[in-house]
């Protein structure tokens, strides 16, 4: 009897695992996709700016209808689907400061700098979660939940990235250290405001 127990209390917890991963590599593949904003806003940057706060209002608008009971087709499915447990009943910042930090980032920052921050918060915080996912096992005190083996990630991640933009070894290096460290701290869904504009400062002055 107590082997059957377990073995359901093991099938129950193997399920909210292989749930929990997908919700987060569903969130984080949008991360992961802001990665093509700065070529868009290298084309041309007023409208792709336009576009994104355009896109940011259209979402918070749903967002509040669903709170409401209203359900939008497809947009409320993908909140849904994406929405962590501490999301549950309340408005999913995320987006919205996902596209803030972006926007904040490419209007007060140069173009190679806003494309490091940017960068740094589609690959580096985007591959930690998911890195911490799925291989995380050793957490970091007082970062609530923090791997790190999510942090290496962010590191090599974001040094890839940089040395990519400016070839410069240096500089990558010192600019990953300062996004591995940013990314441990608990800053919820506001690292999405947070990284890319800390991170393509910290980039503008290295360099």
């Amino acid at each position: 009897m107590n082997e059957n127990v377990r073995a359901i209390q093991y099938g129950i917890y193997l399920r909210q695992k292989a749930n929990s991963i997908a919700k987060e590599l569903f969130r984080k593949s949008i991360h992961i996709c802001s990665s093509f904003v700065p070529f868009f806003l290298h084309l041309a940057f007023y409208p792709t700016i336009a576009m994104l706060l355009f896109a940011v209002c259209g979402y918070s608008v749903c967002e509040i209808l669903r709170l409401k009971g209203v359900t939008i087709p497809l947009v409320s499915k993908i909140t849904e689907v994406a929405a962590r447990k501490r999301d549950e009943n309340r408005f999913v910042l995320g987006p919205v400061t996902l596209v803030f930090g972006i926007i904040i980032a490419a209007l007060f920052l140069p173009f190679e700098s806003a494309r490091v921050g940017i960068y740094a918060l589609a690959f580096g915080d985007g591959l930690a979660s998911l890195s911490g996912k799925l291989i995380g096992r050793i957490t970091i005190p007082g970062s609530h939940g923090k791997t790190v083996a999510g942090s290496l990630t962010c590191f090599l991640a974001v040094f890839i990235a940089v040395f990519c933009c400016c070839t410069n070894c240096y500089v990558s290096l010192l600019t990953a250290v300062f996004a591995m460290f940013l990314e441990m701290l608990p800053l919820s869904d506001f690292d999405n405001l947070i990284i890319p504009v800390t991170i393509g400062c910290v980039f503008g002055l290295l360099i």
